[in-house]
């Protein structure tokens, strides 16, 4: 028996439900997809990287790499929708703040024309504060990894 089929896995949480749950807006934005929402556990988030991408600009126009700080954000946004998700309606629009990134690896870079996928899964939450653990992978490959802490804040 899939182990899945015991848990509650969500559906597919589309763009403007994101929008809805975040606070987030383009260029800042970075996630476009959460699949396999396990409440309370874990979540995949996918960001299709663009070389429209505004910090492509300047990131570096000849050999263009998404910035390892936006790999990690789009981390933390794929926990703040998990987040949402688990505290239901309510919980949307709230502000999730950084309190910690730690041990965070960057293996590969993440180019336009990737597909990340973020693979965020909650270790641990007292209150208000919750610590993740996040992998970004395209095709399989890991290409950043970290531990980090947020607090979960009204607008």
């Amino acid at each position: 028996m899939d182990d899945t089929a015991s848990r509650d896995v969500r559906d597919i949480i589309d763009i403007k439900r994101i929008i809805r749950m975040i606070p987030h807006r383009y260029p800042f934005l970075m996630v476009d997809r959460v699949l396999d929402v396990i409440p309370d556990t874990s979540a995949v988030g996918i960001k299709n990287v663009s070389v429209n991408e505004p910090y492509f600009q300047g990131h570096f126009p000849e050999h263009p790499v998404m910035p390892g700080v936006l790999v990690i954000e789009s981390m933390a946004q794929t926990a703040a929708v998990l987040v949402v998700e688990t505290l239901g309606n309510e919980a949307e629009g709230k502000l999730v703040y950084f309190m910690s990134v730690e041990n965070a690896r960057f293996r590969k870079p993440v180019v336009p024309g990737d597909t990340m996928r973020v693979n965020v899964v909650k270790e641990r939450n007292r209150g208000n504060v919750w610590k993740f653990r996040a992998e970004a992978t395209v095709d399989d490959t890991t290409m950043a990894e970290a531990t980090y802490s947020a607090m979960i804040m009204d607008a």
